[in-house]
């Protein structure tokens, strides 16, 4: 019997999924994978200078280290990368279900960043960065038209990749209403909304809160707007304001931290 076209497409994204490499590179993004168990680690590369900064993070993670020379650092990386000497292949994180990490992270209400097809690896890596400083459960994109975890995202991340749980889901506005269903009140951040993001937290002291976040320029879909349960601004001093949407991130977790 001919099996399903949307079973054999599923069981070829498996496949696909399982054989999916990343190489991570640059001192601090290897020195934190390495020091991560959750983290299957594949092959390290490194330069003679680069172990001597690594070996006693290479002897505890237990991985044999190719050493190689700088002029023959032969690793599938892009050419502009800054890989100081070291390079690790390693298996993509696997943090759980929205659900496990959204509810399970302990004491406060809990505070959740969704990108709405935010593509730029230093963007994403720089609001893992703020996500983990001020404590929130987790940076959720979508599968597809969003940044992948890469090496370039990791070096810009500064460690926070291994830390801060990066959960990529099939469909944004269907976790939106995942979140709406736990509990959550989704605040989608637009400049044109009428109500500023301070306005709306103060109202929500004891409620979970998803902050979504639009690419810059297109900002929030329609549709990502239509399934928030409020759009609201970071409001701006002068007469025209904006931010990066990493320093809009930042902004709107400190926000929501002070809670």
């Amino acid at each position: 019997m001919k099996k399903p076209k949307w079973v054999v497409e599923k069981e070829q994204a498996k496949r696909k999924a399982d054989a999916l490499t990343i190489w991570l590179f640059g001192l601090h993004a290897v020195r934190d994978a390495l020091a991560n168990p959750a983290r299957e680690k594949l092959r390290l590369v490194v330069t003679k200078n680069a172990f001597d900064k690594l070996e006693a993070e290479i002897a505890a993670a237990g991985i044999e280290p190719e050493i190689v020379d700088p002029r023959k650092f032969d690793v599938p990386l892009d050419p502009q990368s800054v890989h100081q000497g070291a390079a690790l292949e390693v298996k993509p994180l696997a943090w759980g279900s929205v659900t496990e990490v959204c509810l399970g992270a302990g004491e406060g209400v809990p505070t959740v960043v969704l990108l709405d097809q935010v593509t730029d690896p230093h963007n994403v890596g720089a609001i893992l960065r703020s996500a983990e400083v001020f404590g929130a459960e987790a940076v959720i994109a979508t599968a597809r038209h969003a940044a992948p975890e890469t090496g370039a995202l990791a070096k810009t991340a500064s460690g926070a990749l291994e830390r801060q749980p990066y959960l990529r889901v099939r469909n944004l506005s269907d976790t939106i209403r995942q979140l709406q269903e736990m509990g959550f009140v989704c605040l989608g951040l637009d400049g044109e909304a009428d109500v500023t993001l301070g306005e709306a937290l103060g109202d929500l002291s004891d409620r979970a809160v998803a902050l979504v976040m639009g690419a810059e320029g297109p900002g929030l879909r329609q549709k990502t707007r239509e399934t928030c349960d409020r759009l609201v601004k970071v409001p701006f001093a002068r007469d025209f304001g904006s931010l990066n949407v990493s320093n809009a991130a930042a902004v709107a977790l400190y926000a929501a931290s002070q809670r």
